[in-house]
């Protein structure tokens, strides 16, 4: 059991008014209370002195190398600095097991918005699978088919700044549902327009991406709100996988979907499973914890101790209709998961649009095939997604500093995928190429961990406009990537060399994350 502290003064380790040990005490001769000492003093590997208390810290001053445990077994401890007292998220209370962890009310919200991302990106994918009869149906050729492709990519270009605003504003509950409402009405629509006209079909697509636009900062903005820092990994873990999870889905029912219901089968059933799961979500869920109808005193009381963040933190961005955009691009750290978000969605787009495309035409499986051989990797991202966020949770409690945690996992996310890539090249077999992509998709899910956590930390009260700003720039890349390739293989008659060049990319933007990001609150307030 921890015990509270009210330090009214330093103390200095080296005068007459240190604490003295007697047996299983420590007495505190400076006007503090006598507290059981059930073991001996501690030091950490760097010397750090380690204090467990309650609420209340006061200012302390620590000279040499003392270590000091006032719990016992030091499970969960405040690291004093000279300057600063701070208390981690795991001080006050406990951390929950994994049985009431998985369980607990903000599980189930980050569990709906897993299946919101699912259906997000079901909707995506499956015109990645139609383009193909279609293009053969219409004579489309591949330059064109990434015009067509890159439609989602021009709606979505244009609303995540202004979602990433909205949810800052008004929370991520109601921006998410219209979201999902507005992408799975165009999905539903997209057989009707394609039959209508090409540019009624461009329309539709530009529709689906601008509602798909919220859908991240919603994400990123709730688990901020309903998850501690030492949760928010396995949070974002759980969420992502069921991104990746849409891929899977979309791309492995479509066929089927296909094949029973014609080329837009997929389109119908995907957009009538948005509006089933719009009223689950406007019945159970809410936009913070303090407004959740059903959850528990205890957990309500769990997710308030531990937030680490401060009252200002805490609050939406109401300062405001325009956000300081000047103040945010001023700093090296968001230009890093800007560069990082970029560089993912280049990425991501290009495996997403053009490896059914490429399984077809490097090694001449049906569409059925090409399909399977590309959703197998984003099977295996969704594993490794949550693998990666309990690994990256398990470090920070562990005294990993936040700032390198985030390096680590960028690092992963970035570096792997560039050389498994290299790797795809030189694949002769689809079993083998599908074997070097699914390394490739998988540890990129190591990236959330990086630079899409990292919103939160560095502009807890920017985190939604950071997101949309991160998420425009990395459209915009993922425009030029999906347009880019089709006609870099059109002229140079090659997917391989494509696929070298992002492996290069990849590699780069790992090295800028590493130099410029940080872990660590930015202060915006002033200009560099």
């Amino acid at each position: 059991m921890c015990y509270s502290l009210s330090i009214q003064s330093s103390i200095d380790f080296r005068n007459r008014n240190a604490p003295k040990l007697y047996g299983d005490r420590a007495i505190f001769t400076s006007s503090l209370a006598t507290l059981p000492f059930p073991s001996l003093p501690e030091r950490d590997r760097r010397g750090n002195l380690f204090l467990c208390t309650g609420r209340s810290v006061g200012s302390l001053r620590f000279i040499g190398n003392t270590s000091l445990n006032l719990c016992g077994t030091p499970r969960y401890r405040l690291r004093v600095t000279c300057s600063d007292a701070r208390r981690t998220p795991a001080e006050v209370t406990e951390q929950p097991n994994f049985s009431e962890f998985i369980t607990s009310e903000r599980v189930k919200v980050v569990a709906m918005l897993a299946l919101a991302l699912a259906l997000c990106n079901a909707d995506r994918v499956v015109m990645s699978v139609a383009i193909v009869p279609l293009s053969l149906s219409r004579g489309w050729s591949k330059s064109f088919s990434g015009i067509v492709q890159s439609s989602f990519l021009w709606g979505y270009l244009i609303s995540p700044i202004a979602g990433g605003t909205l949810v800052d504003r008004y929370g991520g509950k109601i921006v998410m549902a219209w979201g999902v409402a507005l992408w799975s009405l165009a999905t539903f629509l997209t057989p009707w327009a394609a039959d209508t006209s090409l540019w009624a079909l461009l329309a539709a697509r530009a529709m689906v991406g601008v509602a798909e636009g919220v859908a991240l900062p919603c994400m990123n903005n709730m688990v901020a709100r309903w998850f501690p820092p030492t949760e928010r990994s396995r949070a974002v873990g759980i969420a992502m996988a069921g991104f990746q999870l849409g891929n899977v889905v979309g791309l492995m029912l479509s066929p089927i979907l296909m094949s029973q219901g014609g080329i837009y089968g997929p389109f119908v059933i995907f957009g009538l499973s948005g509006f089933l799961w719009l009223l689950v979500w406007l019945s159970a869920t809410s936009s913070v914890p303090d407004r959740h109808p059903q959850i528990t005193k205890s957990e309500l009381e769990y997710i308030k101790q531990t937030q680490q963040t401060s009252t200002r933190e805490n609050k939406r961005n109401t300062t405001g209709v325009i956000p300081p955009f000047r103040r945010l691009l001023s700093k090296m750290p968001t230009w890093a998961v800007i560069v990082a978000n970029s560089m993912h969605s280049w990425g991501f787009f290009v495996i997403l649009s053009w490896m059914p495309i490429y399984f077809n035409s490097v090694y001449h499986v049906n569409l059925k095939q090409a399909a399977w051989f590309s959703a197998v990797p984003w099977s295996m991202m969704a594993f490794t997604g949550y693998i990666a966020g309990f690994w990256s949770d398990l470090l920070i409690r562990r005294g990993t500093s936040i700032t390198l945690t985030r390096k680590i996992m960028q690092s992963i996310g970035f570096i792997g995928p560039g050389i498994a890539l290299i790797g795809l090249t030189t694949a002769k077999r689809p079993l083998v190429a599908s074997a070097w992509l699914s390394l490739a998709v998988g540890l990129k899910s190591f990236s959330h961990l990086g630079f899409l956590i990292n919103l939160q930390e560095i502009a807890p009260e920017y985190s939604g406009v950071l997101h949309g700003m991160c998420l425009t720039a990395g459209t915009l890349a993922a425009i030029v990537g999906t347009v880019g390739a089709g006609f870099f293989v059109e002229l140079l008659g090659s997917f391989q060399g494509f696929i070298l060049l992002t492996a290069i990319l990849y590699l780069l933007s790992a090295l800028f994350y590493n130099i410029y990001s940080t872990g660590e609150r930015v202060d915006f307030d002033t200009t560099a």
